[in-house]
């Protein structure tokens, strides 16, 4: 990210989203809100001085990249290893940005003067040739599934708040406890939480496996617990990655073959005091057992964005059932989409590991670089046109195009067809109460020609070879 960011033909417009998308392949126009950070980055060298300045002397805000398991200032930097290394004030709980009412410790601190509490929202227009969608991925939220407890109990985590807990840069620098402070004796894994299950999401995902089996190892290496890994199959299908399952179970890494029906802390027995139950059926040897645990691990499935509907219809795409977004074809064009000089990457497409990951967005990168290379390109002549002294200016087909290629012209008073746009899906001949839209080499006089010729008896011949 940092050479991304320090390349002179890159430029990242971080802490933005886009807000609207026109155009075609080639000749896009993208607009883009800038949100205000109220540090100028221009300005700033990230030395973070502006962090010890602030009138909270001590954080009070749960932090977002760390899970809510530490707090911060107003002021902060959004996560570890950020590019660029800014911060940004959070509005919300901003003393300043709310009542006015501040002594503006951070600004006296940066001697800079990066910090502007004037600043407001940026509206840019970028005019592009392609686009590369990658907008990832949302991990399940546990709380759908109500009989693991999260939620409810405290030592019950999610597998992205383990990673947080088992990094260096984490809330508790690297060392692994539990919410009263005690290292945990016993930890289960508990596989495919939100995947593959009739009630949340039916597909895999894919990566589930690999990151559980590098949670058991770390927690292992971290706390010296036994782990347990509750799994339904085992798939590990990566270059090494039926080694690494190998080296787990040399590592003494306990496996049981069942889904966990639920978790709970009711005791029935001694050991079970002050722990978390797992009630599983281990179908390895056909018994019902409760595997007593100081902590719970839950591996959370992968699924679209929040907003991946607004998003495809922004930028004219279709999404798969799983609500990822759908490329053109699965084996011969796994990176296009229906829509010329859109790509997509990584996890938008649909769940994928970090490998995978990086080689699709390489294939996403690689295509579009290729198509501006062309300088031109070749479009279908099967495309719709439009009979201006036939068009009524009902603007019916206006709505009715899922490419957006149909505009309304007001001075002539008719539809238009944007070439580019059009992909020949025929939605608007159909629909064109007036008939005055067909399809290019595909109009009604070209079929009922096709079918009258089709029906057509056959001429006999004499022996001659003379038609009789």
């Amino acid at each position: 990210m940092m050479d991304a960011g320090r390349h002179p033909n890159i430029t990242l417009l971080t802490y933005s989203e886009v807000t609207g998308v026109s155009g075609y392949v080639g000749n896009y126009k993208v607009t883009v809100k800038k949100h205000p950070r109220y540090v100028r980055e221009d300005l700033c060298v990230g030395c973070l001085q502006c962090l010890e300045g602030c009138v909270f002397k001590n954080p009070r805000f749960p932090d977002e990249f760390n899970l809510g398991l530490n707090l911060r200032k107003p002021i902060y930097l959004p996560f570890a290893q950020a590019t660029p290394q800014v911060p940004l004030i959070d509005p919300v709980n901003c003393l300043q940005l709310k009542t006015g009412k501040c002594k503006q410790g951070c600004a006296e601190k940066c001697d800079r003067n990066a910090i502007d509490f004037e600043q407001k929202e940026e509206i840019q227009e970028l005019k592009v040739g392609t686009i590369i969608v990658a907008t990832g991925f949302k991990t399940v939220d546990p709380r759908k599934i109500p009989y693991y407890g999260y939620g409810k109990y405290p030592n019950v985590y999610t597998a992205l708040e383990v990673e947080r807990l088992v990094s260096a840069t984490g809330p508790t620098e690297g060392k692994v406890v539990l919410r009263d402070g005690r290292k945990p004796e016993s930890v289960g894994i508990i596989h495919c939480v939100g995947s593959r299950d009739e009630k949340t999401n039916r597909w895999c995902s894919r990566v589930c496996c690999m990151y559980s089996l590098k949670l058991a190892h770390l927690l292992k290496d971290h706390t010296g617990a036994r782990v347990y890994n509750f799994y339904i199959d085992m798939r590990t299908p990566g270059k090494g990655y039926e080694e690494f399952y190998n080296r787990l179970l040399e590592e003494g890494v306990f496996f049981i073959r069942g889904r966990v029906a639920e978790v709970t802390d009711w005791a029935i027995k001694t050991e079970e005091e002050g722990k978390l139950v797992l009630r599983v059926e281990d179908t390895m040897i056909g018994q019902v057992r409760r595997i007593p645990v100081d902590m719970v691990v839950l591996s959370t499935g992968l699924e679209s964005q929040p907003d991946a509907a607004a998003v495809a219809s922004l930028f004219g795409i279709s999404r798969s059932p799983d609500g990822f977004f759908a490329e053109a074809h699965p084996k011969l064009r796994p990176v296009e989409t229906n829509t010329d000089g859109v790509f997509l990457a990584g996890c938008a497409q649909g769940p994928r590991d970090v490998p995978d990951t990086v080689a699709h967005a390489g294939a996403a990168a690689s295509m579009a670089i290729a198509l501006l290379d062309k300088g031109e390109v070749t479009i279908s002549p099967t495309i719709a046109k439009v009979d201006e002294k036939l068009c009524s200016a009902c603007k019916t087909c206006l709505s009715l195009c899922p490419y957006t290629a149909i505009t309304f012209d007001i001075e002539a008073n008719v539809a238009k067809i944007n070439d580019a746009l059009c992909r020949g899906c025929g939605t608007c001949v159909a629909a064109c109460p007036a008939g005055a839209i067909q399809g290019r080499h595909f109009t009604d006089e070209q079929i009922y020609a096709q079918i009258e010729a089709l029906l057509r008896e056959p001429q006999r011949k004499s022996a001659e070879g003379v038609p009789a």
